[in-house]
């Protein structure tokens, strides 16, 4: 089945379209623009979101639902919002259709909405409007609220998973009665979604806000999760924004504090979506198919049974089944979600081995585990690891009667594996320039141009004097932005190396999905 696959050297795009499709993850929608996430592909969806609803709460957030529709007033309310997003809403205008004999299906003019109502792009307006009943005093806040729906955002150019007309997300918006516990929010948030990036999704990122030209609309400063895919471009992983008072204000959402005096909340929201699963198909996945952390695998172990004949399969089954319920009976805990270890048995026989070996490939399943006749014989098995293809990451003769066990060690090990392969390649690919010579020799202008299996891009480290003019004047000449301003990235001064002005300190540029 690999070879169905594109090499990443020959068309890295390709490649990334091939696993997607090989991998049954998703397909293209009728409906232009839009996906329809497959199963294999939404298990890992609901893997994301369990480990995430879960850190949330164990943050004290809890869930709630708002309307997928917003009246267009309110976006109004807020400038930046509406000028942000104008150009990707979606607007329902009408409430009915008509259908007449002999006529084609189509719009009854007579049924137009008193007001116009947008398709959600994202949820402040509607649930700031919300908030202002519910706030009254100190004592209601904050509010922790989170949900997970839909959201549209009306894109040209879109591709699986990572832009699409219509995606899945989790946002989250929280009220608080002062600054300093809604910007503590901001980053504790930013937090977790770098936990679960590193430690679910074996991703290593970087943290830091973002500049004032890459921000939320209508926020006072965004924080951001940045990952390098394996072609070296950046991947925008999760956002937290500190909204300030600016929500509050435009919907009059007011509280009276401790000493009586009227204020206004301050805000924050922050968001992942399932463009999580492009980040983790180009993190991680080889020319082979799919490869998918332990941690996130809806199925964590397949086992086959070999044979020749009924007489030969029988034991091998039975050997396959015992193992199976030996590792769905292992103690559970916060590794898997405090879930069983997910284990299928394949006993398709009327196909090959090989075939059936490079269908758990192509797709990512993390273990593979081979029982045949010989295996019975010597009362063993043999255990291949998806993230070491060939013969390099399979063991033969591992005893049956500690077979769980060695199983259950080995999908923490890839897990560890998966992330450390990970970081030291991102680590390899972040450079310093000090001159702009050295700049434009990693940007090349016409990225296009680069030969098929030219080096990945890199993120680059460079002085940039802090303004807008220069940013998006770096986006026009090198199609790179910056990703972000890393927390732990060099803090010391310098000269901006497009400009000559004087630099507070360096930030990172890449280009970026």
């Amino acid at each position: 089945m690999a070879d169905v696959i594109t090499t990443r050297a020959k068309n890295y795009s390709q490649w990334y379209l091939d696993i997607v499709k090989e991998a049954g993850l998703a397909d293209n929608s009728d409906v232009r623009g839009c996906m329809v996430i497959k199963p294999t592909g939404y298990a890992i969806w609901e893997k994301m979101q369990r480990a995430l609803d879960g850190l949330f709460k164990s943050t004290g957030h809890v869930n709630a639902y708002f309307p997928l529709f917003i009246p267009m007033s309110f976006l109004a309310k807020e400038e930046q919002m509406a000028e942000g997003f104008a150009k990707e809403c979606a607007v329902v205008t009408h409430y009915r259709l008509k259908a007449e004999h002999g006529k084609p299906l189509h719009v009854d003019p007579t049924a137009e909405l008193e007001e116009p109502l947008i398709i959600r792009p994202t949820s402040e307006t509607i649930i700031w409007n919300t908030y202002k009943k519910w706030v009254q005093s100190y004592r209601d806040l904050p509010l922790l609220i989170n949900q997970w729906c839909n959201v549209v955002r009306w894109e040209m150019r879109t591709r699986l998973f990572l832009r699409t007309a219509e995606f899945l997300w989790q946002e989250g918006h929280t009220a608080h009665a002062s600054a300093q516990e809604a910007e503590a929010e901001t980053l504790q948030m930013v937090r977790v979604y770098q936990k679960f990036a590193e430690e679910w999704m074996a991703m290593p990122v970087l943290v830091g806000p973002k500049t004032d030209g890459q921000k939320f609309p209508g926020a006072v400063y965004t924080l951001c999760i940045e990952a390098m895919m394996q072609d070296g471009k950046a991947l925008q992983a999760g956002t937290s924004h500190f909204l300030g008072q600016n929500f509050a204000k435009a919907f009059d959402v007011t509280f009276k504090d401790k000493e009586n005096k009227e204020e206004f909340a301050w805000a924050t929201s922050w968001g992942v979506s399932t463009r999580l699963i492009g980040g983790l198909i180009m993190t991680h996945s080889d020319d082979n198919g799919l490869v998918v952390p332990p941690r996130l695998a809806a199925t964590h172990v397949v086992i086959v049974p070999l044979g020749k004949n009924d007489a030969e399969r029988a034991p091998s089954i039975a050997a396959a089944e015992k193992l199976a319920a030996e590792l769905r009976a292992l103690p559970r805990d916060d590794f898997f979600g405090y879930e069983p270890i997910s284990v299928k048995i394949d006993a398709m026989f009327d196909k090959q081995p090989g075939f059936r070996y490079a269908e758990y490939e192509v797709r990512g399943v993390p273990v593979r585990v081979e029982i045949g006749p010989k295996d019975i014989e010597k009362l063993a098995c043999a255990v291949a690891r998806r993230d070491v293809p060939g013969k390099e990451g399979k063991q033969f003769g591992v005893p049956l009667v500690s077979a769980a066990d060695h199983v259950a060690k080995l999908l923490r090990d890839i897990q560890s594996a998966l992330y450390n392969r990970a970081k030291a390649f991102r680590d390899s690919r972040i450079v310093t320039a000090n001159t702009l010579d050295e700049f434009k020799a990693l940007f090349p202008e016409r990225e296009e141009a680069k030969e098929a299996g030219a080096e990945p891009l890199k993120f680059v480290y460079a002085h940039w004097d802090g303004t807008k003019e220069t940013e998006d004047r770096v986006q026009k000449e090198y199609a790179a932005t910056i990703r972000c301003l890393p927390f732990d990235g060099p803090q010391e001064a310098g000269t901006c190396i497009f400009t000559g002005k004087p630099s507070t300190r360096r930030v990172i540029f890449a280009r970026a999905y």
